[in-house]
């Protein structure tokens, strides 16, 4: 098979999850869309947009692996970035129209420090108008475009690491960032430069994990189509999948008894021994096939809450 994957028809009945990483300058949706036609996959779905001029880890679930999405979308993140000291933007980041400059900008190791201090731990961010975020059922980056701005709620998040990795030219300000779902590294720019009383915005922003995947294990999307031009190009796709239970592995995994799997696949709540008190189980069966994810009940009951199609194959490797 020497065809480009891209350009083949009928679509496949891909599963599994691919790390991709993304370049700048294109869509979150956009290389979703490119990497599912050189898959050639009937359903594909990312798991956490980045900016336009972000780079990095962006974890695709294809078919039955779309069904632990929203767990990645949870999962906690861990960026590189840079962010232009001096300079105010109306989108947080180089995309944006120049609002605000500062002359003289001169800042030392302990003033940097002791700002990122303030900043670390559980602390409430208002999300940006330049965002996915709706309001009436309009994205507000819709809004902000019209020149609309519109009240938002503080929202709480946690940055668990904030470290500078020194100062560039004096203004480019190089920070390593942990943090929980929800962060906008955007407006982590911007309050830090108020408090710096210089103004900030992200010129570089690289997402270096999400959950358990790192950028290490990610290919770009040109090393992804040299592979879809090699013969039995599907065959080498296949095999850069991870199996769709990679994505939990901080979860409790629950091996169950054939009946057990049985009365759980119809959805039936059951009893399992020794199963966690609270929260969400992996579940397998028959040498450790892994058919889905389910809830503890108050009564310490299982219960299905995504589960995977027999018959699926869920990826071509572990990580």
């Amino acid at each position: 098979m020497t065809d480009q994957p891209e350009y083949q028809s009928p679509k496949r009945d891909v599963t599994g999850i691919f790390l991709l990483d993304k370049p700048d300058g294109i869509s979150s949706n956009e290389a979703l869309q490119r990497v599912k036609r050189i898959f050639g996959a009937k359903k594909a779905g990312h798991t956490g947009s980045l900016d336009l001029i972000a780079t990095g880890l962006l974890p695709i679930c294809f078919g039955e692996a779309t069904k632990v999405c929203a767990f990645l979308l949870d999962a906690d993140k861990r960026y590189a970035s840079e962010f232009q000291l001096g300079v105010v933007t109306n989108t947080g980041d180089r995309e944006g129209s120049i609002v605000r400059r500062s002359t003289n900008v001169t800042l030392d190791a302990a003033s940097i420090e002791r700002t990122l201090a303030r900043f670390r731990g559980e602390i409430e961010q208002v999300p940006p108008m330049f965002s996915a975020l709706k309001r009436d059922g309009q994205p507000l980056y819709k809004l902000a475009r019209k020149g609309i701005a519109v009240e938002r709620k503080p929202r709480p998040v946690t940055i668990y690491q904030l470290d500078s990795m020194g100062l560039r030219d004096g203004d480019l300000l190089r920070v390593e960032i942990s943090c929980s779902k929800g962060t906008y590294i955007r407006t982590l720019a911007e309050d830090i430069g108020e408090i710096l009383k210089c103004g900030a915005h992200v010129s570089e922003l690289r997402r270096l994990k999400v959950g358990p995947y790192s950028i290490d294990d990610s290919l770009s999307l040109d090393e992804l189509t040299k592979i879809s031009k090699m013969p039995d190009s599907y065959l080498g796709l296949d095999r850069l999948l991870l199996t769709a239970d990679t994505a939990l592995v901080d979860l409790p995994d629950i091996y169950l008894s054939d009946e057990s799997a049985f009365n759980i696949k119809r959805g039936q709540a059951i009893r399992v021994c020794n199963a966690p008190e609270v929260g969400f189980v992996r579940l397998y069966i028959s040498g450790h096939q892994f058919i889905g994810v389910g809830i503890v009940l108050d009564d310490g009951r299982i219960a299905p809450r995504r589960l995977i199609r027999e018959g699926r194959s869920i990826g071509g490797a572990k990580s």
